[in-house]
């Protein structure tokens, strides 16, 4: 039962594990945090947070103590060290819940094998696009009510941050989920120029999507600092998107019995994030 239950969950300070932290506590499962720095870490009240590298796994024997369950978000783009975490979950317990992608890049195919190599119980989550990625238009549409960048009839299911930690929830206390891959993706097809119309139309003013070159974005993301090969990536499945989008989904309903929110409702969730 999850009353009975004692979950850790690495990477509970970013936007999905902080839901997965939340949901976990409502379910009335008590929740463990792993953090370089639990003084810092501001997670929600009734968290538990613990002192714990995932760079040295031999700290985290005590953070793993009574633990049943692990919800795991690898923040590295590598595969190396995984090896050895999971020798040193598996000692403590036997159910993991995986945070992967629906790209399933080389690092994390390498993870989800070593993961499927371990003797634990295991379910992978590969999510698509998130509404969250929305968030990088704030301080434009706060601005000037405009957003500029290519792609504008890139197409996707945009997914709420708040199904993606249902499902995380329902894999890691109940039953039925050992050995599944779930694809997540949100209920409707929406470009990213619908996106942008969209929040406008919930903030209440006019917010439009404004075309601009492949090259010049690519230039301006570089200078912010972001790796060649990720900058490629992300335009060249942007570019993708635009004649072949991602397929939805029904399995935010499937595996939680509840209908995945629309990317409507995720505005509304974040209407203040793009307010002036």
């Amino acid at each position: 039962m999850p009353g009975q239950r004692k979950v850790l969950v690495i990477g509970a300070t970013g936007i999905i594990g902080r839901q997965v932290a939340a949901q976990l506590l409502e379910a009335g499962v008590e929740v463990r945090a792993l953090t370089r720095d639990p003084e810092t870490a501001g997670l929600p009240h009734g968290v538990e947070a613990v002192l714990g590298d995932l760079t040295d796994p031999r700290t985290l024997h005590a953070p793993l103590n009574g633990v049943e369950a692990v919800f795991l978000l690898w923040p590295f783009a590598t595969a190396e060290g995984m090896s050895e975490l999971l020798k040193v979950v598996a000692t403590h317990t036997q159910r993991i819940v995986y945070l992967s992608s629906a790209a399933v890049r080389d690092h994390e195919q390498q993870v989800e094998q070593s993961i499927e190599c371990s003797g634990l119980e295991w379910t992978f989550l590969r999510p698509h696009a998130f509404a969250a990625n929305a968030l990088r238009w704030a301080g434009q549409i706060r601005a000037e009510g405009v957003v500029r960048e290519p792609y504008g009839a890139a197409a996707m299911p945009p997914l709420h941050e708040r199904d993606l930690a249902a499902v995380a929830v329902a894999a890691l206390v109940g039953d039925g989920h050992a050995g599944a891959v779930y694809d997540l993706t949100g209920p409707e097809l929406l470009t990213q120029a619908e996106q942008v119309r969209l929040i406008g139309e919930l903030i209440g003013r006019p917010v439009r999507w404004e075309e601009i070159s492949p090259r010049v974005e690519r230039q301006r993301m570089l200078l912010k600092g972001w790796p060649p090969p990720v900058v490629d990536g992300i335009l060249d499945a942007q570019a993708e998107m635009v004649t072949r989008p991602w397929p939805i989904t029904s399995t935010v309903e499937e595996a939680t019995g509840v209908p995945a929110r629309t990317f409507r409702a995720w505005v509304a969730d974040h209407a203040g994030d793009f307010r002036r």
